[in-house]
């Protein structure tokens, strides 16, 4: 089996782990610095696209609260994820209580965190 090694991190960023995709495919996802205030989800992809990265999809959101929740206020962060069943909504990750659901993407706020991937 392959040890993966932890890519170097700048100032601020925290490893957060691998991850495996449906194919077999692994990449690395770091958790980028800095907050973001409410906004609307295309808000937040904007935001997080600025500083070089993306929001975390849910996978990667379930991780961080396992083992990265204090780096969150306890409020809802939106996921990269459109809602499969409605594309006008997305999925959120709450990091008061552990709690993913779904909401509508223009009408509701949620603050975000950023992350960036990278290949294995």
């Amino acid at each position: 089996m392959q040890q993966l090694s932890i890519p170097p991190l700048a100032e601020g960023e925290i490893y957060v782990g691998a991850v495996g995709d449906k194919n077999g495919d692994f990449y690395h996802v770091v958790l980028l610095p800095g907050d973001n205030e409410e906004a609307s989800w295309a808000k937040q992809l904007e935001w997080a696209k600025s500083i070089g990265g993306d929001l975390p999809n849910r996978v990667e959101q379930a991780m961080l609260w396992e083992n990265h929740r204090d780096q969150f206020k306890e409020d809802w962060y939106w996921s990269n994820e459109s809602y499969h069943r409605n594309d006008a909504y997305a999925w959120f990750q709450g990091f008061d209580d552990g709690y993913q659901n779904y909401d509508r993407k223009v009408s509701n706020d949620c603050r975000a965190r950023a992350v960036r991937r990278l290949s294995i």
